[in-house]
């Protein structure tokens, strides 16, 4: 299986270092963006398999920067750290953009990789469901056509 790409976005070098120390110890491939604008053109640019990003980057909320590429690839996992806990209307805020997992900091990283490793699980089976209703749907179309 070929490596997976997480793209943690953190505005904090110390905390973003940390993180992608760890998880390329883990064998999976890492790139940081400290601003939304060079999140979405690393998704844009890579195939990304996950997102770590903090709720806050700089100034703006992550929130619509996780909508869009939701929107865009469904199947991408997003785990969201967050300095405190949300209001109520700012978590369901989070999980309606299409967040997977949400922490509150301090977190521990073996928590992180456990998540991390069980969302991306998802997501492959996603893409496979996916994969195959498309070709359900090429044979059914082929047998009627």
């Amino acid at each position: 299986m070929a490596k997976e790409t997480i793209l943690i976005v953190d505005k904090e070098f110390n905390a973003a270092w940390t993180l992608s120390a760890f998880l390329t110890a883990q064998g999976y491939i890492v790139q940081v963006a400290d601003s939304i604008d060079r999140a979405l053109k690393n998704c844009s640019q890579f195939e990304v398999s996950g997102l770590v990003t903090e709720y806050w980057v700089g100034d703006f909320s992550t929130v619509e920067m996780v909508r869009e590429l939701k929107r865009n690839s469904p199947e991408l996992y997003v785990m969201m750290l967050a300095g405190g806990v949300l209001e109520e209307d700012e978590y369901e805020a989070v999980m309606d953009a299409g967040v997977d997992d949400f922490f509150v900091k301090p977190f521990s990283a073996k928590r992180i990789l456990i998540h991390l490793k069980k969302g991306l699980g998802h997501r492959r089976v996603f893409i496979n469901i996916n994969y195959l209703e498309k070709e359900l749907q090429r044979i059914q179309i082929g047998e009627h056509g």
